[in-house]
Formats: C-alpha cells, structure tokens, sequence
C-alpha cells in the first residue's frame, strides 16, 4: 500500500519555463559584465549553494568583485530580481498540481518534498502556497547534502517512518533522482507534464521510467 509521495520541486511541481527566466545569462546583462566572465565564476559556485555553504548573496559578492564592479546597488538590485523571478514560478503552477496535493491529503497521503535547492529558493519555497501541503520537507540548502545522494531520500523516509516500498517518487528526472529512489526500492516516476522538447531545460524525457503526462495521474498510483 502506498502510504507517500515524495515530490522534486523543480520542473515537478513548479517550472522556470512558464515566466521570465532570471539565471547566469541576465545576471551577467545586469551586472555589465560578459556571459563568459560571469559564469566562470558563478558556476563552481553551484554545489556550495546547494547545500548551504554559500548564500546568494556572497555568491554574487565573489563574481562582482572578482570582476571589480562591486556595489551594494547592484548587488541588491541583482538579488531582488533573482528572488522575484523565483517566486514569480509558484504564479504559473500547472491546473492540476493543487488538487492533486488536495486530494493526496485527504486521502491520508503523507506528502513530502526533495528538492535541491539555493537560499533563495528555499526561502521561496517556504513562503510558498504549496508548502502547507508537505508533511516533510527536505531541502538540500537546509540538510547540507542533495540529490543524487541516497542519503536525503532516506531522511525523508525515516521522518516518516515508512519503507521505501510504501513510497512513490514523482521528479522530472534531473540530478538522477528517479535513479537513486529506484535503486532504494520506491516506485519512480518521471513528471512529464512540464517537459518540453526544444528548450534549454536540463531534463529530458527517460524512457526506463513510467511517464505521467500531468499531475492527476499520480492519483492512480495511489488508488492501485
């Protein structure tokens, strides 16, 4: 019997592709500085901010100074687009994913969420009109580990005392997700219905895994 689904965010839940993308590319325009200079320092960034050892700000320090252009305005003004940009992707939610987590919880369906995830992102998260439907949250800024590691799938497993069988993984397939929760014995599914092909999203579709078209169908799973 299936007792929980555990949830990515990103791509899953929420897409970047249905508004204004804020990423490296804009930051760079904004700061007045090449794409190439910009990411050459913003991307080995990257792991450091995903689990917590770096917030985005002090990311930004590091790329601004290195490219002595520096200033508390621009900081700032980078950091509130970034953060707006982010919170502007929980306005475009796919038509099914809140009476999916709905009907999840009313039928007694513990509902938890991995994601890997930034300072800003976490926070977004947590202000978000989603977060009151997870009975668990396990985001790799806040635990200092991420996906692929087994280990934040077994935190989330452990908080809710149930064994990997009794759950059901539904991510867009990035970071080796559906991967390492197939290999702990849950039951994987990619979420296709944000998936697009053609666009610079990382994620593509995998054919070893069942694909749900859009979120009621997780529903199904749990009837079965």
């Amino acid at each position: 019997m299936i007792r929980a689904v555990i949830f990515d965010m990103f791509e899953t839940l929420i897409t970047h592709y249905h508004s204004p993308l804020y990423f490296g590319t804009q930051m760079a325009e904004d700061a007045g500085i090449s794409e190439d200079k910009f990411q050459a320092l913003w991307r080995p960034t990257e792991h450091e901010r995903s689990i917590g050892e770096l917030t985005l700000e002090e990311a930004l320090e590091i790329v601004l100074r290195e490219n002595h252009c520096y200033s508390e305005i621009l900081i700032k003004k980078i950091v509130e687009k970034r953060i707006a940009a982010k919170e502007e992707c929980f306005r475009h939610l796919h038509s099914e994913i809140i009476p999916m987590l709905s009907t999840l919880k009313k039928k007694g369906v513990l509902v938890g969420l991995i994601s890997n995830c930034f300072s800003e992102e976490a926070d977004a998260i947590r202000r978000s009109e989603l977060f009151p439907y997870f009975d668990a949250v396990y985001l790799s800024y806040e635990q200092g580990i991420q996906k692929p590691e087994e280990e934040i799938f077994l935190r989330c497993m452990y908080g809710f005392s149930v064994k990997a069988q009794d759950c059901i993984y539904v991510g867009d397939g990035g970071s080796e997700e559906l991967e390492t929760a197939r290999n702990l014995g849950m039951e994987a599914v990619q979420a296709a219905w944000y998936l697009q092909e053609g666009i610079t999203q990382p994620s593509k579709r995998k054919h070893d895994f069942f694909q749900m078209e859009k979120p009621l169908e997780v529903l199904n799973y749990v009837d079965m």
